[in-house]
């Protein structure tokens, strides 16, 4: 399981993250900005008081972003790394 341990939310739509398995860096969420739930974020300072759980970065009860999205955002990885039971299952048809 990919477990956030810090997060520090930074101008312009930017998280600076920090993993259990010591992974860290910053990742840019503007893209996200106004699009469904994440409309919350058109007032800027809505978006810094971000906070960590321990699958997720919140900001309320509606809006979140997944960790194990943030860390292949962080890392540049695909699903099948880092859940390898992925690699198992037989495309569909």
């Amino acid at each position: 399981m990919i477990q956030l341990t810090q997060v520090k939310p930074l101008p312009h739509y930017r998280l600076w993250i920090q993993f259990a398995d010591g992974v860290k860096g910053e990742v840019d969420l503007s893209e996200l900005v106004g699009q469904g739930v994440f409309a919350l974020w058109n007032d800027e300072r809505e978006f810094l008081k971000a906070r960590v759980s321990r699958s997720a970065v919140i900001w309320n009860h509606d809006v979140d972003v997944d960790a194990a999205s943030l860390y292949m955002q962080l890392t540049g990885k695909q699903p099948e790394d880092i859940f390898p039971k992925l690699r198992k299952l037989t495309p569909l048809k």
